[in-house]
């Protein structure tokens, strides 16, 4: 039986390596089943979507990916509609909802939202994002569009360029590219540098990681550039949100004189003002083959936890 089978997913760093190979090896599987229009094989799963805060491309990707596998979605109608809005605290919904479906995925503001509601609730929780904390489905296909544009993890030069400070994704993707033994460029302004306990928790797993400011410089030696946005509502402080937007961008020009042609420019979405729509013609730009990729990992993720065959 699968490791992931009836499993909780809150966080990358639960995850060993070998297991994240698993998950992307049945990803391959799935991409598959997803050409052909999908298949029955979570027949009679329910699939349960908590969102109380924004999220466009994780749910509908969750919802796509369960109705592919012939399963069943119920969810909130957004948290206005739900119990939340009359003072019914996070415990009692999920211990709920949990009698309902089979699966929950849950998107929630406060960190550590997703870890709670695991331990309240005897079915599978899957963690779409707590705050500034993790965003694991996130990083498993970020993880699955890597190796399916290189090949390979291990000992590719991959950027991530943006807001490291408050940036979930960059969070958890680093620790996992770590585990593959990618050499890691941290690419920010100086007052959005990846926090110093990941730093820290990088070295700790010997991570070949190098800090930069300047973009331009270290282009030319990237395999692919991860980029993010500058989150607003993640700033506690809307006057630090100020003094940073708009710090740095990806241009067409930039890429054209600087990057290498199979360079693999990658996105979490949705994007701002940091890549110029003009980079979409680019063959570089592979972000929205990222978006196709998420469907297909999560399907992956399903089947993996609820043990379709």
């Amino acid at each position: 039986m699968s490791s992931f089978a009836n499993r909780d997913v809150i966080s990358v760093r639960d995850f060993t390596r070998r297991e994240l190979e698993e998950l992307l090896s049945n990803a391959e599987e799935m991409e598959r089943v997803y050409e052909r229009g999908g298949d029955d094989r979570l027949s009679g799963k329910i699939l349960a979507t908590l969102f109380f805060s924004p999220s466009t491309r994780t749910r509908l990707s969750f919802e796509s990916a369960m109705h592919r596998l012939g399963g069943d979605v119920i969810s909130l109608g957004g948290k206005e509609a739900a119990s939340t809005a009359k003072g019914e605290n996070l415990a009692d919904t999920v211990r709920t909802v949990e009698h309902y479906c089979d699966v929950i995925v849950l998107r929630h503001p406060k960190e550590g939202a997703a870890r709670l509601a695991a331990e309240l609730t005897d079915v599978p929780v899957i963690n779409a994002g707590d705050g500034a904390n993790q965003h694991p489905t996130q990083t498993f296909l970020d993880l699955y569009t890597i190796m399916k544009e290189k090949g390979r993890i291990g000992g590719l030069r991959i950027g991530l360029l943006g807001d490291l400070k408050y940036g979930r994704t960059v969070h958890s993707l680093a620790y996992a590219l770590a585990l593959f033994g990618a050499r890691i460029h941290l690419i920010s302004p100086e007052e959005l540098r990846m926090p110093s306990h990941i730093l820290a928790e990088l070295e700790r797993i010997g991570a070949k990681v190098e800090e930069h400011r300047d973009l331009e410089e270290i282009l030319p030696d990237l395999d692919v550039l991860y980029v993010t946005r500058i989150q607003r509502e993640m700033f506690p402080d809307p006057e630090e949100f100020e003094r940073v937007k708009g710090s740095y961008k990806v241009t067409r020009d930039l890429i054209e004189e600087h990057a290498q042609s199979d360079l693999a420019i990658l996105h979490p979405l949705p994007r701002v003002d940091e890549i110029e729509p003009e980079v979409d013609e680019l063959p570089q730009a592979r972000y929205f083959d990222q978006v196709r990729n998420g469907v297909i990992v999560r399907m992956a993720l399903l089947d993996l936890i609820l043990g379709g065959e």
